[in-house]
């Protein structure tokens, strides 16, 4: 299972996630589901949603996630 895969099934299946992120039709979520990918203009939704960061969601759009750290 992929990871989108696995998201879409921790929101409920494809059509409690379209409804949470606003979606009229859960084959659009579906459609996540078999590209293993989800489309840069929905991972802030995605992430405001689930709390997993667009780093993670998209990294080859966001990059890897920034350093936690002290600020110089």
């Amino acid at each position: 299972m992929t990871d989108v895969a696995k998201l879409i099934d921790d929101l409920g299946g494809p059509s409690k996630a379209a409804s949470a992120l606003g979606i009229n039709n859960p084959s659009v979520v579906m459609n996540w589901r078999k590209r293993g990918q989800i489309p840069f203009n929905r991972v802030l939704a995605v992430e405001a949603l689930t709390g997993i960061s667009r780093h993670d969601l998209r990294p080859d759009i966001f990059g890897p996630a920034p350093k936690k750290g002290r600020a110089a």
